[in-house]
């Protein structure tokens, strides 16, 4: 019985050994934790470049004057033009039962095209009216006729063309018949869909930049 309750005295020794006070009353056990072959290892110090020191910049989308990114309004009717010439005159010739047909010029290509920006946030939008200059080759009563013609695109804006419209007038068609007309005039239309997705290009180019 004896032995025993020296075993918790001296128990009991070492344990307030392991201890340390505060301020005289409180007390609080702390334990030490000692490095392991698996523990993580301590953090490297790293010199810092120059670069480090510089305050990180804003991503802003206006120019370097707007670094606040508020309102600014950009002109792009040059390229804009400029591009929808070149993206149309890249459509293919169309075959028919009866002929042929090709884009032959961009007669017309007006409006207008911009990049708003407004609490560094990119919006744009265009506004635009075509006119394309037609030229083909159909069989008319076994013979070969050479047919011209323009396709007028009126007003249309960013996101509306799935509502795309285009009206077809023929030149020189005194010698053609009404069926004829009527014929070729429904071919000349098959380029709706190919400008169509030439136009949603531009579009698509236009968000991009």
């Amino acid at each position: 019985m004896e032995n025993g309750g020296g075993g918790d005295i001296e128990c009991n020794k070492n344990n307030k050994e392991k201890e340390g006070s505060v301020g005289g009353e409180g007390s609080y056990r702390y334990w030490v934790r000692e490095a392991t072959a698996d523990a993580a290892p301590l953090p490297l110090p790293k010199k810092l470049s120059p670069q480090d020191h510089l305050p990180s910049q804003p991503n802003n989308l206006g120019s370097v004057w707007n670094t606040a990114g508020t309102w600014e309004e950009k002109n792009l009717n040059n390229w804009a033009t400029n591009r929808i010439k070149e993206l149309l005159l890249s459509v293919a010739s169309l075959e028919f039962s009866g002929g042929r047909a090709e884009i032959a010029q961009v007669s017309k290509c007006s409006g207008d095209a911009f990049l708003v920006i407004v609490r560094n946030k990119k919006r744009v939008g265009y506004t635009y009216e075509l006119t394309l200059k037609v030229k083909g080759e159909w069989t008319v009563k076994e013979e070969k006729r050479m047919v011209k013609g323009d396709i007028d695109f009126p007003e249309f804006s960013f996101g509306e063309l799935d509502d795309l419209q285009m009206q077809v007038q023929l030149k020189d068609e005194k010698d053609l018949s009404q069926q004829d007309k009527l014929q070729i005039s429904q071919d000349l239309k098959l380029f709706l869909q190919p400008v169509r997705e030439k136009l949603l290009q531009f579009e698509q180019e236009l968000k991009d930049r």
